[in-house]
């Protein structure tokens, strides 16, 4: 009997800890918009870049997040002093501490060597995000009632999404009393507490499965290779992946030059800026918990089609708010900015929930993980494609900080462009009864 209680004991203590480190994890990770608000006022304000420049760069910044089945494969294959995770978690979090002083205190610092730091950071991001994945989703299987049944999952997600909207209400606020120096110093010191606390906990006081020891990391890595290429080549699977990574490739994505259009031209305050993604954080967490209660049996086509024609709209009613339609009619510019704006933000990710569903369904089991690293690498290489698109966009119609008279025309080709997705939606494909039954 005492044995039983000391294994319980023991197991809710693991249990504790796991939570400790997903929620730290997730939450630092997801607070990453504090700094990156502040960095587009910060490029805007303090150095002077361009709207077409400050487009590239943002896209530019996000290649880190292509690497993440790399980084996938190398958590799993290489331990590091014979684990797998919290190392790799206190690797990504020191990198993002370094990236972020380094900003933050480097006197005239030049764009090269600020995007060069903002490309470390996203690197140590991705590699945190890639293990706390991990642990996320090896808790998920230790079979208790409270890490099971995706119940984790939301949690992490909850950690995440709130630490999103708060990164964004305090950095819209900060912005009005602190120079974004400051922003970035208070990140960094957050990463650094992060990569302390990482640190002292050991990674088997956490109870998570053990890596296969009979196979060398040259092995490990082939087999999973294997099997990510066998997954990819159902044609199920492959067809939906270029689907959902091309509607968002032909996008000519304008948040930049909307951005400068925002700030310069209507002179809205920093703080109506990080209140309209706040408002975008606060509809994605209300969509996820709407999905999982209402829309989660309906087929993913139907899901994805809809919101990509919901997206191309709300793109038409920017043609009427940078017109001032909506002004004419009494609706203030800020107004509608905290709420279409941001919506338009959230809009661009609401595809991700049910298309990882719909994936999950497809996968074979034993790879969902590394397929699902693919996935948001894909995701992350047609952000960077469509953010250059939208700069050769605005450039071919004349748009500038100094002038947006051809605005309304860009937006008009955005919205196009974002229907034409929907002529090819049949390539999303359920998975036929038959050959479920058969597997």
């Amino acid at each position: 009997m005492e044995k039983e209680e000391k294994v319980a004991v023991e197991a809710a203590a693991a249990e504790a800890r796991r939570r400790m480190v997903i929620g730290v994890g997730f939450w630092v990770q997801g607070f990453r918009l504090f700094p990156w608000l502040g960095v587009n006022f910060f490029l805007k304000d303090g150095m002077g870049v361009a709207a077409s420049s400050l487009q590239i760069l943002q896209a530019s910044a996000n290649l880190p997040m292509v690497a993440k089945p790399l980084l996938g494969l190398l958590s799993d294959a290489v331990p590091i002093r014979g684990h797998r995770r919290l190392p790799y978690v206190a690797i990504g979090a020191l990198l993002q501490a370094i990236s972020w002083l380094a900003i933050a205190l480097w006197p005239a610092i030049s764009l090269p060597v600020l995007t060069i730091f903002l490309l470390l950071s996203n690197f140590g991001a991705s590699i945190c995000e890639v293990a706390n994945d991990a642990i996320v989703a090896e808790a998920g299987k230790q079979g208790t009632s409270s890490s099971g049944s995706g119940q984790l999952q939301s949690f992490a997600w909850m950690f995440g999404s709130s630490a999103g909207a708060l990164g964004n209400l305090l950095g819209g606020i900060a912005l009005s009393y602190f120079s974004p120096r400051i922003m970035f110093l208070f990140f960094a010191i957050l990463l650094v507490l992060q990569f302390f606390t990482t640190v002292a906990i050991p990674e088997s006081s956490l109870k998570l499965p053990k890596a296969a020891t009979n196979l060398s990391a040259l092995t490990s890595i082939r087999k999973q290779v294997k099997e990510l290429s066998c997954a990819l080549c159902m044609p199920e699977m492959f067809w939906s992946i270029i689907w959902f990574t091309l509607s968002y490739t032909v996008i000519p994505f304008l948040l930049g030059t909307m951005f400068f259009y925002q700030t310069e031209v209507l002179r809205l305050d920093s703080s109506v800026i990080g209140l309209s993604k706040v408002f975008g954080q606060v509809a994605l967490l209300a969509w996820s918990m709407s999905y999982n209660k209402y829309f989660k049996t309906i087929s993913a086509r139907k899901v994805l089609s809809v919101l990509q024609f919901a997206t191309a709209l709300i793109m038409l009613s920017d043609v009427l708010f940078v017109q001032g339609i909506y002004r004419k009619i009494g609706i203030p510019d800020s107004i509608y900015t905290i709420v279409f704006s941001g919506l338009f933000e959230g809009l661009m990710f609401f595809k991700v929930l049910p298309f990882s569903v719909h994936i999950a369904k497809l996968c074979p089991a034993g790879c969902e993980g590394s397929v699902m690293a693919f996935v948001m690498s894909a995701l992350a290489l047609a952000t960077i494609v469509s953010g250059y698109l939208g700069v050769a966009l605005a450039a071919f119609m004349g748009v500038s900080g100094d002038d947006f008279s051809a605005l309304p025309a860009c937006l008009l080709i955005e919205a196009a462009c974002t229907m034409l997705p929907l002529c090819c939606s049949s390539l999303v494909k359920e998975r036929r009864e038959k050959e479920k039954k058969e597997e």
